[in-house]
């Protein structure tokens, strides 16, 4: 009875829509063919969870990898026969200011950006294999030589358009400068320095709630506020806030707070002891003792995707993970493994 009243009320919503779209029916369709065709689609609409398979299609996945550092952990000859052994659809790159891939490696030498023979190289690797870079990484020291920064922040804004990357993880963590309110001052300029460079590209940078400063969220508020451009986004690194010391039933506000900014993530989970979860701690609280992968810890992943869908994130769930030491060399495939098909599930 369920199951004839579902589809009875599917079959009127997909023959209404289709009366909406045409109309009619079209004319070179006899009326049994139209219903039988829109009944099946509108069955498998209602099971999708889609208004009709005509007007919408089925929801967008994000794609789901790991950071390059951790691909070696596959074993395999090169990072993009590794990506494939892991599972991964992407990978977060990190580059240095002289423009070497850190992480990566294949059997023919580093990947250096160097150049357009560099660049050409990465590119056509990547797509040889069927891969995708869905950001590049920088560690930033912007507070140490500015216009060190902004030199090698212009290089691999070019480099990322050139390989269609969109996202660039930064580092705002003060270096030198001591004063949280100096720091914060003079983060602000530097960032529109660096958004000034992006302007008139797909690129965006995601600042990550990193380190001391910038897992307080009044703090990092300040800096969005004080940039006041689109180009400065956030990578969301889903355990820090946790690490920094808020509580566990608090973490879920902060991502709300900030969806509508995330443009690429680290997904990393913590597993503290009960008594400890939802409680102020100490910053980096027992974190090395306490990390783990991102299926077995505190932070519930289903409803982290589901505050980033609400927002219309558009990026991609990246792993992560700081407990990979904790296993022995021959394991650590296998657990990235696992937390990449984890998120899929949830992509």
């Amino acid at each position: 009875m369920l199951y004839t009243n579902f589809f009875s009320t599917s079959l009127q919503k997909g023959i209404r829509v289709l009366k909406i779209r045409y109309m009619i029916k079209p004319p070179e369709m006899s009326r049994r063919r139209f219903i039988q065709s829109t009944a099946a689609m509108a069955l498998s609409a209602s099971v999708l969870g889609l208004e009709s398979p005509i007007l919408a299609s089925s929801s967008k996945k994000w794609p789901v990898g790991c950071r390059d550092l951790h691909l070696k952990t596959a074993g395999k000859p090169d990072s993009w026969s590794c990506m494939n052994a892991l599972g991964a659809e992407c990978t977060e790159v990190d580059v240095a200011q002289n423009m070497t891939c850190v992480h990566l490696f294949h059997p023919n030498g580093k990947y250096v950006l160097a150049s357009q023979d560099g660049i050409k190289r990465l590119k056509d690797d990547v797509g040889a294999a069927s891969c995708r870079i869905s950001a590049f990484m920088m560690s930033n020291e912007l507070d140490k030589d500015l216009d060190k920064e902004l030199e090698w922040t212009r290089r691999l804004v070019k480099v990322a358009v050139d390989l269609g990357v969109n996202a660039i993880r930064i580092d705002v963590v003060p270096r030198t400068i001591k004063g949280k309110d100096e720091f914060v001052a003079f983060a602000i300029k530097a960032c529109k320095q660096l958004c000034q460079i992006a302007e008139g590209t797909p690129v965006r940078f995601g600042v990550e709630n990193h380190s001391t400063l910038m897992n307080d969220p009044v703090l990092l508020q300040r800096l969005f506020d004080g940039v006041g451009s689109e180009k400065l986004g956030m990578t969301l690194d889903c355990a820090n806030f946790y690490w920094w010391g808020h509580p566990l039933n608090h973490l879920y506000s902060l991502y709300e707070q900030f969806a509508p900014r995330v443009i690429h993530t680290h997904c990393k989970n913590i597993h503290y002891p009960e008594d400890k979860r939802n409680i102020k701690r100490e910053m980096g609280w027992e974190y090395s003792k306490y990390n783990c992968p991102l299926y077995e810890g505190d932070i519930d992943f289903k409803r982290i995707t589901s505050i980033l869908r609400k927002a219309n994130y558009a990026g991609d769930l990246c792993v992560e993970d700081e407990s990979l030491g904790k296993f022995p060399e021959a394991e650590r495939g296998d657990v990235v493994r696992k937390e990449i098909a984890a998120l899929k599930a949830l992509a």
